[in-house]
């Protein structure tokens, strides 16, 4: 076949965008739509960072499509760019690389440096609406998918400044364009800790309430709330708070607790930073060096004690914030630092003040060395525990495993799977209709114990959960180790129903509290099976939920024969391999925690032992409830 440069395809303006969106935001998901919600809120987020807004607001429409984010600051400019001959607001919002976050002169730090943000965000939208209060006067601009509609329009005398973005998701490239309000919610309330001073306001649309954040305190008020919210108990009074302004502006809090995991949540100038990076790096390092130092000059630790790095960390619950003038993200979703020359900066800054207080605070410096042994004694203990396990017998040897386990024929951790069903009829079924060689089975009597609150030996009594522990062959609690998981990934297999959905979370419980590092290795994973067989002229398709059905039905004129499962159990072998099992067509959803806080407040409070807290949880929710099986 020919090829020649009339095959090479270039692409105009924002067409890149529309074209390749995965590029820009990561994804069409729910994660990527929210993603145009941050890049806006950012841009009015960098004008208070700047000291040039002290106000906030987002404002979401009852139909929960419709997003608007106001700030108090100096306005985009309207005038017109000596580049292009269009007014700069024009020039922003249409075209990539376009902002004034380039030049050092308007922004000193900023979280959109890659200065593609709102452009981006036009390019996705079904339309936008810009409203700008500068100079006196309101200027108006509407666009539509990345083009303007029409001019700048002047429309009246203005007091004041600030700037008003509103948008709705372009449908033709989000499969979903609602925004979840909690979501919003918590990133505006995050916001108000990283930024103090900041008031930032929710006008929630779909619930009627106005809420405002303010939090002078800033990282050390957030640490409170977080250790509450995790119900983590610190082992020494006061946190360990850093407040630096010079460059770069740096702010930390840090405390150890009782807990056998570690928690850091970074930020770079109020960009969450879930990937970490060198700045991350940089804090890890200084906190085992600072350590190690303070327990070295005082002899602080017993003889024939090691302490590892991980010792040292765990339990940690650690928030960073820091403010650079040219960040180097990873990727537009900026969710890692990769500027080299932080990692020193902040190791040095941290270690040096980390040393500092620790020998000035003597009783916290023991308090935490006791800590520190104690995970350190835990972790040698189970060393030699699975050492002794392993002398006696091999991780893979089949008499040590449940009975009711149907294991794979591979050993090969990057093929094989574990599926955990719901049942020994479902089981059955999986059994028949699974591939041999890779998938493994392991059927689950009725609902699980709910391991909320409860310790991980009281876990392991159950009958059921010990199987399972077993099966995976991994460990539990501070004696997880992922490398000794059996199967590359462990996959939840329950009904399609209200019944299977609460077993599905009785196990996400027990995953996220016992085997937490299970969820961040990105090992776990909730098939999905189908609900419904509907069943048009020669056609037949699959919908996992009433909502899937009805747009089947409504896509697809013709007698419409539908078969709503009562289980899986009842499913023919084959049927179950090709909408569930075969790795070709199945639909798996990855568990993964991209917003901890959230993730401890639902397990918490929805699996908890507080009905009331429960009851809270499931009414502020029930108006977006799916209909229920009754």
């Amino acid at each position: 076949m020919a090829y020649s440069a009339k095959d090479i395809a270039v692409l105009e303006g924002l067409e890149p965008v529309r074209k390749r969106p995965a590029m820009y935001i990561g994804g069409v998901d729910s994660n990527g739509l929210h993603h145009l919600a941050w890049e806006i809120l950012d841009n009015s987020i960098d004008e208070a960072m700047n000291g040039h807004a002290d106000t906030i607001t987002l404002t979401l429409a009852k139909d929960k499509k419709t997003l608007s984010v106001s700030d108090n600051g100096r306005g985009i400019p309207v005038d017109t760019h000596p580049k292009t001959g269009k007014s700069a607001l024009e020039t922003i919002l249409c075209t990539l690389h376009a902002g004034g976050k380039f030049e050092r002169n308007s922004y000193r730090t900023s979280g959109g440096l890659h200065g593609v943000g709102a452009s981006v965000v036009n390019a996705l939208a079904e339309w936008l609406h810009a409203k700008v209060k500068r100079e006196g006067a309101h200027h108006e601009m509407e666009f539509s998918r990345g083009k303007a509609k029409g001019k700048l329009k002047e429309t009246g005398p203005a007091r004041g400044t600030g700037t008003t973005i509103s948008f709705r998701a372009d449908p033709e490239i989000f499969p979903k364009t609602e925004f979840d309000p909690e979501r919003l919610r918590e990133r505006l309330e995050t916001a108000s800790y990283l930024h103090r001073g900041v008031t930032f306001c929710f006008e929630n649309g779909v619930t009627g309430t106005n809420e405002s954040f303010t939090h002078a305190g800033g990282l050390s008020d957030w640490l409170t709330k977080l250790l509450a919210a995790r119900k983590a108990t610190a082992v020494h009074t006061d946190p360990f708070l850093l407040s630096s302004e010079s460059d770069p502006r740096m702010e930390m809090a840090l405390v150890w607790t009782e807990s056998t995991d570690e928690f850091l949540k970074s930020y770079v100038n109020g960009i969450p930073t879930g990937s970490g990076g060198t700045h991350e790096n940089g804090l890890r390092a200084a906190v085992l060096k600072a350590l190690r130092n303070v327990f070295e000059t005082h002899s602080m630790l017993p003889r024939g004690v090691e302490v590892t790095p991980e010792d040292i960390r765990e339990g940690t619950c650690v928030l960073l914030s820091l403010f650079i003038e040219e960040p180097q993200f990873q990727g537009q979703t900026k969710d890692r630092l990769n500027n080299p020359e932080v990692q020193a900066i902040v190791e040095t800054k941290v270690r040096q003040d980390l040393e500092h207080w620790l020998n000035h605070n003597r009783s916290t410096a023991e308090a935490i060395a006791a800590r520190v042994i104690l995970a350190a004694r835990a972790r040698a203990a189970s060393r030699a525990a699975g050492l002794e396990v392993k002398r006696k017998t091999s991780a893979r040897h089949r008499l040590n495993l449940p009975g009711k386990l149907s294991d794979c024929i591979s050993t090969d951790g990057n093929e094989t799977e574990l599926f955990i069903v719901e049942g020994d009829s479902a089981g059955g079924s999986a059994k028949q209709g699974r591939d041999r060689t890779t998938q493994a089975i392991l059927p689950l009597r009725g609902k699980v114990l709910n391991v909320e609150g409860m310790v991980a030996r009281k876990v392991v009594e159950n009958r059921e959960l010990n199987d399972l522990t077993t099966a995976l062959g991994c460990g539990i609690g501070e004696h997880f180790d992922v490398e000794k998981l059996r199967y590359g990934r462990v996959i939840l297999l329950a009904d399609a129903d209200s019944d299977g959905h609460h077993i599905t979370t009785l196990l996400l419980t027990f995953f996220y509290r016992m085997m937490p590092g299970l969820i961040r290795a990105g090992r776990l994973f909730i098939a999905q099976p189908p609900l419904f067989r509907v069943d048009i002229g020669k056609q037949t398709f699959w919908a996992a939920d009433d909502a899937a059905r009805d747009r089947i039905l409504a896509e697809h004129r013709g007698k419409a024969e539908i078969t709503r499962f009562k289980g899986l159990g009842e499913m023919m072998a084959a049927t179950l391999w090709e909408t569930t099992l075969d790795p070709a067509q199945r639909r798996l959803l990855k568990v993964g925690i991209p917003e901890p806080l959230a993730a401890e407040k639902t397990i918490s409070e929805l699996m908890g032992k507080d009905p009331q807290a429960r009851f809270d949880f499931v009414m502020n929710r029930a108006e977006s409830a799916a209909a229920l099986d009754l």
